[in-house]
């Protein structure tokens, strides 16, 4: 049957590139999937567009279909997530959470991994703590993948992980008990709570997740750890993950030589 030239779809902007004098090639996710889009004129001053398909904005797009790249004809911004405008650290957060979802996701793969990536966008700009927001989205994106790690048998032995100092091993996809993780020359060993922060984030519904507290020292722990297993899992680094820790530096920084600065 032959397919109509236009089609309607939801979008949400995880990427743009400039293309020619002033047009733009958008890299979407729809309930349907992933795809790029261009769009015409959209960076002259007068375009119509330009304030319904910014980064991170979801929105309702009626496109028509091309020969390389289906082109955007039509968009009515439905979400502009402003909790991330003027708030870098948070806007960063959400370029990773963009970044993950475009190297994990395939072409034509939408449904759950759209409503997943737009409630995560959600509470990143409104929530009060985005990092356990983003550790949530990792798990659950590393679960709806096929990738998610093992947190609850030991790898080596099948018998349950117990509340104890034991082996994460990123190359094998999850944790060892100490005995088996002996042998474990590129493990990293972690704390309990950090593994009782992961069990919790992987299993457990939103509302419940809301109410979390954890302390510095296990966020950085559990970041850490899914930093790692989510590159391995890559094989590349990730872009917005480097930027993200220089931000952190130089907003530590900065806070530390105020004081200083505002001595008389």
């Amino acid at each position: 049957m032959r397919q109509e030239r236009l089609y309607r779809t939801e979008g949400l902007v995880l990427r743009e590139l400039d293309y020619a004098e002033t047009d733009r090639i958008l890299t979407l996710l729809t309930p349907e999937g992933r795809l790029s889009a261009l769009v015409h004129g959209i960076r002259r001053p007068t375009s119509r567009k330009v304030g319904h398909l910014g980064m991170f904005y979801r929105s309702q797009l009626l496109l028509a279909r091309g020969r390389n790249l289906d082109i955007i004809t039509q968009a009515e911004s439905l979400e502009e997530f402003e909790g991330l405008r003027g708030d870098l650290m948070r806007f960063t957060y959400a370029c990773y959470i963009g970044e993950l979802v475009e190297r994990l996701s395939r072409e034509g793969e939408g449904g759950e991994l759209y409503t997943l990536t737009v409630d995560a966008l959600r509470r990143i700009a409104d929530e009060a703590d985005p990092r356990l927001w983003t550790r949530y989205f990792e798990l659950r994106l590393l679960s709806y993948t096929g990738y998610r790690p093992e947190l609850f048998h030991c790898l080596s032995c099948q018998q349950p992980i117990r509340p104890e100092v034991n082996v994460f091993v990123a190359s094998e996809g999850g944790l060892f008990c100490p005995r088996c993780g002996a042998a474990q020359s590129r493990g990293r060993s972690v704390s309990v709570n950090a593994q009782k922060v992961l069990r919790y984030l992987a299993t457990r519904a939103p509302e419940e997740v809301a109410g979390l507290r954890i302390s510095e020292s296990t966020h950085a722990e559990v970041e850490a750890l899914l930093y790692e297993y989510l590159e391995y899992t890559l094989e590349r680094e990730l872009k917005s993950v480097d930027f993200l820790r220089r931000l952190r530096r130089e907003l530590r920084e900065s806070a530390a030589s105020r004081p200083a600065a505002e001595q008389p």
